[in-house]
Order: structure tokens, then C-alpha cells, then sequence
């Protein structure tokens, strides 16, 4: 899960810091078109070649100097609640578990804080809470809704990674254990794709289709009913704020290509599905 700062003073740093890194391309072009400029970093225009997720996978996969930069964003109050929020899992779970688990959303909000470097919007250290999940601040604002839709495609893209991970040591060690982490995986990354903001999936679909932020809220509201979850009932709460607050986005936030946006649309269907299967195929029982 992201969560932009809303820290005024810093903003107009901030938007310098990204304009520098994420350089407009000519005048020829809108704002919101995803084209490279000539300032980009070349790895960005070979990357592209593959398409928006052959570029996730190929990122995640394939350059594990970003993983260290990731790595760097654990600073050390992010170590304390990432400890807490372990210790709180093993009270009920045992502490194997609640460590592997923990590893886990690690990885996710990892997966957004690499994007964000990568695309030069500063990131904040991720918080971990308890029994709720992970957050990590986007302190400066996206250019458009296409860069904060690959922002947060970057945790589901990498916890799902993560996820099958687990799944290929349990297949290989037919240990219930690992498979209980790899559907714990597959669950954090498909919940998290949700189409309701502030969950990632809320962030993707409104580059491609703000309707289904209506979808979102007639699965979630459900849900909670039957679980009476309040991690549900927060995120309802964050959703309703969000939708108001996301009136005032700058004009052209939204105005992305027809071909962009049928590519977004696929990809987050396609990972959805996927995860769903992950979770269809892995599921048993989460040790208590």
C-alpha cells in the first residue's frame, strides 16, 4: 500500500526533485503522455520494449542491484514496527510464521518504494502496523495517473514474486508450512488490488477507468458486513476521504492514451487472475 504526504512545506522540493528526474519530454508532447525524455536513464527506454509488465517482471526479476536500493529504504524506525508487527503476528501464530509473513509485506512495500526511486519520486521508510499492514509515504506527487499506476503495480508485481517463491520451496519440500506462507502471499498482493484507494488496486484502475472505484466499494461493503473486519471498515473510511479529495487533481491527471490505458486495464486483470489462482492452488490452513 502507498500513501502520498500531504507535507506543504516540502512539496515544491519535492515536485523539483521529480521534474529533475522525470524530465518532460518536448513541447510537443502533453504532460500526460509516458514517453521517455532524453533525460531518462536509457535502461528505461530497453525496458520498454517489453511493455509496461514485461518492464515490472524484468525489474523485479532481473536487477537485484534495485533490491538493494530497496533494501536502503529500511531505515531503522521502519526495523522497530517491522519487529512489532512480528512480534504482535506470533502471539498468535508462533513466531515462524509471523516472521515469514512479515517477509512478505516487506517485499510488497519494497516492490513500490524500488519504483519510486527508480522513477525518482522520493519515498519515505515503510511503517509496518500491526495486524493492518504496511505503508510507505510517496512524498512527491506523480506527474499523472500512469506513474502512480506503475507505482503501485511495483508491490503486487514483487510480493507475487515473493509468493512463488514460497510456492516453488513447498512444491520441492511438500512442507504445509511454506505453502501457508505462499497463500499468504497471494492473498496480501490480491487484496491489496482491490480497485478502492488507498489499496494499490484503487491507484491502478483510475488510470484506466475511475468507475471502477464504484466497483471497489460494492465488493468491499459486503465484505465487511459478513466479517465486520476493521481493517475493512479503515479502508472504507480512507476510500470515501480519498474519492472527494481526488476531485481536485490537477487538469490532465487523467488524460491518458486509449492504447496506455487498454494496457494498464490488462495487466491488472491479468495479475489479478493470476493471484487468484495462486490462491485457489495454495490454500491451507494458517497455523495457529
Amino acid at each position: 500500500m502507498t500513501e502520498p504526504s500531504h507535507n506543504r512545506d516540502n512539496l515544491e522540493e519535492n515536485l523539483k526533485e521529480v521534474a529533475r528526474h522525470l524530465q518532460e519530454g518536448s513541447s510537443n508532447n502533453p504532460p500526460h503522455m509516458p514517453n521517455a525524455s532524453e533525460s531518462q536513464p536509457k535502461k528505461t527506454n530497453s525496458l520498454a520494449r517489453f511493455g509496461w509488465l514485461g518492464m515490472m517482471v524484468a525489474f523485479a526479476l532481473g536487477k537485484f542491484k534495485f533490491l538493494l536500493m530497496g533494501l536502503k529504504l529500511m531505515k531503522f524506525s521502519s526495523m522497530i514496527t517491522m519487529f512489532v508487527s512480528m512480534w504482535a503476528y506470533s502471539t498468535i501464530f508462533g513466531w515462524p510464521y509471523a516472521v515469514g509473513f512479515v517477509l512478505l509485506i516487506v517485499v510488497h512495500e519494497l516492490g513500490h518504494g524500488m519504483v519510486m526511486r527508480w522513477l525518482g519520486i522520493p519515498a519515505g521508510a515503510p511503517v509496518f502496523i500491526p495486524f493492518m499492514g504496511a505503508v510507505i509515504a510517496m512524498k512527491g506527487r506523480p506527474r499523472n495517473a500512469y506513474i502512480e499506476a506503475l507505482v503501485a503495480f511495483g508491490g503486487p508485481v514483487l510480493g507475487s514474486v515473493a509468493a512463488v517463491f514460497c510456492l516453488v520451496i513447498a512444491l520441492i519440500t511438500e512442507s504445509d508450512f511454506w505453502m501457508s506462507l505462499a497463500f499468504s502471499g497471494f492473498m496480501i498482493n490480491l487484496f491489496n488490488l482491490l480497485p478502492v484507494s488507498p489499496l494499490d488496486g484503487g491507484r491502478i484502475v483510475g488510470a484506466f477507468s475511475r468507475k471502477m472505484w464504484i466497483v471497489g466499494f460494492l465488493l468491499l461493503i459486503p465484505a465487511y458486513l459478513a466479517s465486520k473486519s476493521p481493517m475493512l471498515l479503515l479502508v472504507l473510511i480512507i476510500g470515501l476521504i480519498g474519492l472527494v479529495g481526488r476531485k481536485n487533481e490537477p487538469e490532465g491527471y487523467f488524460d491518458i492514451p486509449k492504447a496506455i490505458k487498454i494496457r494498464i486495464a490488462l495487466g491488472y486483470f491479468i495479475l489479478a487472475g493470476l493471484l487468484a489462482v495462486g490462491v485457489s492452488f495454495s490454500h491451507v490452513p494458517v497455523p495457529h
